[in-house]
């Protein structure tokens, strides 16, 4: 019964922000290192931001400075928090968990950057 649900996706207009929100269940969530993907019509699933079970990150080049990806392993949650939205940051945000040669993918969640 392995799930990840993502919720906080959105209209939100240029230079705004959004919170997501990954809840997970079904294994053990602190071991696992948790990312955000995104992907965008006509165009490849890319990796948005990642962090490690010890709380070592990484982001994209187009995202640095905006985004901010957290975990609250007594929650079993996983956040990106989106800072100065641009239309180009519009995709469906999808939430991954990985250890080893395992992962879990979540359903998505579309973010839409528009005036």
């Amino acid at each position: 019964q392995v799930q990840l649900v993502e919720s906080g996706g959105g209209l939100v207009q240029p230079g705004g922000s959004l919170r997501l929100s990954c809840a997970a269940s079904g294994f053990s969530f602190s071991y696992y290192a948790m990312s955000w993907y995104r992907q965008a019509p006509g165009k490849e699933r890319e990796l948005v931001a990642e962090i490690t079970s010890v709380a070592s990150t990484n982001y994209a080049d187009s995202v640095k400075g905006r985004f901010t990806i957290s975990r609250d392993n007594a929650k079993n949650t996983v956040y990106l928090q989106m800072n100065s939205l641009k239309p180009e940051d519009t995709a469906v945000y999808y939430c991954n968990a990985k250890s080893g040669w395992q992962a879990y993918w979540g359903q998505g969640t579309q973010v839409t950057v528009s005036s």
